[in-house]
């Protein structure tokens, strides 16, 4: 899993090759929609005086983003009519899923949410559904288009764009709500997708990826569910289903184990703590008493510059300590850092205290996420990286949305500071569990290296 750091200037240059700069664009596209159905549509949704507990209810929308294994074989094999021999299945995908994030936040900006509450949820949701459809494709184009020695670069470079497009979709969509309408900004940043758009048009398709010894597995099933050679509907469907969601799954339980059910524990806990909490964030600060303008300047725009930190600290430390023990010390980060927003509700709106909760929040957040996603990289075959990145990235959030739903009638019902502690309090089963992961893979490697010395 850990690999020797190239040199400085391999590093450097790296970066110029023009599908890791493409990268930057599609993780702006890619990151966009994502505050404007959480965060910044709940301070959207507070300031019309909507309810905390139905604020708290539409956190139930992010769980499209962790549901979207169900169809990442779908978006992994099936062609769409007239897009995929125009633009190829990935390129093609990805320009459906950019045209349905661009249409359901225009028309988010066109209708009043309070008198339409259930349209503007069900607009939310189309957002959230064609954003990780959108993503599913791009974690597909971004292992097929380089060699996996420039991985890491293609990555990093997603990330960048990716915190840009939540500066703009939180500082940003502040601004104008303040200098203008919420209307205003969500048409905007419908205008915004068209980054996405014209990007999809400038890069070219990826060659697929060779099946190599893979494909011993893929015959072996096709042999087990007697669909060799398909001759109906049905023989086509299991064959279908044997090769783009059966095998992914095996592959990952066949290479780890029986301890593979503790690794997806970890994965779907790990960033419980900071996601329960996150749907109440910006209610929290305004509900303190800070204005959006401060919000936008310490939360969003100094936040940003942190979480750039965090993450270059995060990967700094994989580099020299290899990837355990900087992913043990971003979840013990993480949920300390909850007690600080405890801490804040009782001191009050001091622009001090926000700057310093923010700090140390999105420090925390972006070394753990660092830490995590070199650990989830590792742990994926590359043949089929799409389904099993999407198995991944859907159980690291899909407990935490699901509990953050009732974060507003928890935060209703036993206030601000005893949430956060809550909070802070679900991070302890990441930790251990990450401990005991480590020490898992310390055994095997003692083991291994042991066997070595034997033979």
């Amino acid at each position: 899993m850990d690999k020797p750091a190239a040199s400085w200037s391999d590093a450097f240059f790296v970066y110029t090759r023009p599908r890791v700069v493409t990268m930057l664009f599609l993780g702006f596209a890619a990151g966009l929609p994502l505050l404007l159905v959480f965060s910044t549509m709940s301070a959207w949704l507070r300031e019309l005086d909507i309810s905390r507990s139905a604020i708290g209810f539409f956190g139930w929308i992010g769980i499209t983003y962790s549901i979207k294994v169900f169809w990442a074989p779908i978006v992994d094999r099936l062609s769409l009519p007239g897009l995929t021999r125009s633009f190829g299945k990935r390129r093609a995908w990805m320009l459906l899923g950019q045209l349905g994030i661009g249409l359901g936040l225009a028309l988010m900006a066109l209708i009043d949410p309070k008198a339409h509450i259930y349209s503007f949820a069900a607009l939310a949701v189309l957002v959230a559904f064609s954003s990780a459809t959108q993503d599913i494709a791009i974690d597909a184009y971004r292992i097929e288009a380089v060699e996996i020695e420039y991985q890491g670069a293609m990555s990093a470079n997603y990330i960048l764009g990716y915190r840009l497009a939540l500066l703009v979709a939180g500082a940003g969509a502040l601004y104008l709500a303040e200098l203008s309408s919420w209307s205003t900004a969500y048409l905007c940043m419908a205008g915004l997708m068209l980054v996405g758009v014209v990007t999809v048009f400038c890069i070219r398709e990826p060659e697929p990826l060779p099946e190599g010894e893979i494909g011993i597995l893929e015959e072996e099933m096709l042999g087990r569910w007697q669909a060799n050679n398909p001759t109906n509907m049905w023989q086509r469907l299991k064959r279908w289903f044997s090769v783009a969601v059966a095998c992914p799954f095996i592959d990952f339980f066949k290479r780890n184990g029986r301890f593979a059910w503790i690794i997806l524990l970890l994965i779907s806990l790990y960033r419980m703590s900071d996601i329960t909490m996150g749907i109440m964030a910006n209610p929290f600060y305004l509900d303190l008493g800070f204005s959006k303008i401060e919000i936008a300047n310490i939360g969003k725009v100094f936040g940003f510059f942190m979480t750039i930190a965090g993450s270059f600290m995060g990967g700094i430390l994989v580099v020299r300590y290899g990837v355990f023990r900087p992913m043990i010390a971003g979840a013990i980060m993480v949920a300390l850092t909850n007690l600080l927003f405890s801490w804040l509700a009782v001191t009050g709106p001091e622009s001090y205290g926000l700057a310093l909760v923010i700090s140390a929040d999105n420090l925390s957040g972006g070394f753990a996420n660092a830490a995590f996603i070199a650990y989830l990289s590792g742990l994926t075959n590359r043949t089929y990286t799409a389904t099993q990145y999407a198995l991944f990235s859907s159980l690291m959030t899909l407990p935490g949305k699901f509990f953050s739903g009732f974060s507003g009638v928890i935060v209703d019902a036993v206030d601000y500071p005893v949430f956060f502690i809550y909070a802070a309090l679900m991070g302890l089963p990441a930790i251990y569990l990450a401990i005991k992961i480590k020490h898992h893979h310390d055994q095997v490697t003692a083991d291994d290296e042991a066997a070595k010395q034997i033979a």
